[in-house]
């Protein structure tokens, strides 16, 4: 007996999952968008399509993100692949995204470079926002960069992409703006079970969660250009040990930008000069 398109996101909403999940799964099965199954729930799924759904729903209600089972996510207005190399981008860090804007002015080449690039999220949509600059991206992950390189040939974003821990792949350079989403989760966070599938190191260093944005803070001065900022994601409850690092390294001018709930999400220095 043949399952109808109805009936499964029903019986998906049945066994725990989010009515707008079940959607987004059928829509991305089916190839449509969520208007579509609206008017088409008595429309039958073939065989293949109906047994590959029963293996998202199992794997969305283990916890596999949304985004690794639809292979996509949107951020900052790009649809971006990702895959278990990467992590799925936050809304959040849209934040930083904009931040770097507000000091990247339009039609100026200037260099930046995004540390942890992951999917390439941060990088590409800088460049896309401003196209006279160049943009820069690290990752130490092959596997993220490969995805990160795939996505930027994808939407026609120029980015150089480099393969290396933190600063290694940057000797002897400088940048007019540095940002990085970082691994910043601590080694004992109770949130960390329910990212299980998501890649550990670049959730977290473990410890306190602030080691690498100690190595990025410590570092930073040498390659930034006199009187440039370095940008930074942290967690919620981080950003006052984070402006203690900041200060500790001489940079003047901290600020701190809030997330979409109102936390402290990221903050930021300038070199001076």
């Amino acid at each position: 007996m043949s399952l109808g398109i109805g009936a499964a996101q029903t019986r998906a909403i049945a066994a725990g999952l989010e009515r707008i999940d079940a959607q987004l799964l059928l829509a991305a099965l089916l190839g449509v968008d969520r208007a579509w199954l609206l008017i088409h729930g008595d429309d039958a799924l073939s065989n293949e399509q109906a047994e590959r759904f029963e293996r998202w729903l199992a794997q969305r209600l283990d916890g596999v993100p949304l985004a690794y089972l639809v292979g996509e996510k949107e951020f900052h207005g790009l649809m971006l692949k990702v895959d278990r190399h990467t992590l799925v981008p936050r809304p959040d860090t849209e934040v930083l995204v904009d931040w770097a804007l507000e000091l990247m002015p339009e039609g100026q080449a200037a260099e930046v470079v995004d540390l942890g690039t992951g999917s390439g999220a941060i990088a590409l949509a800088l460049a896309h926002r401003r196209p006279a600059a160049k943009v820069t991206a690290v990752d130490l992950s092959p596997g993220a960069l490969a995805m990160a390189r795939a996505n930027g040939q994808a939407l026609g974003l120029q980015v150089e992409w480099l393969q290396g821990n933190w600063w290694q792949p940057l000797a002897g350079r400088a940048f007019d703006l540095i940002v990085s989403n970082p691994p910043y989760i601590a080694g004992d966070d109770h949130h960390l079970p329910a990212l299980r599938h998501e890649p550990l190191s670049a959730l977290t260093p473990g410890g306190d969660g602030l080691d690498s944005l100690r190595i990025l803070i410590a570092d930073a001065q040498a390659h930034l250009r006199p009187g440039a900022w370095l940008l930074l994601e942290h967690g919620w409850d981080q950003a006052p040990a984070v402006a203690d690092l900041l200060r500790a390294a001489g940079f003047r001018e901290l600020a701190c930008r809030n997330d979409l709930g109102g936390n402290p999400r990221a903050s930021g220095g300038r070199r001076p000069g």
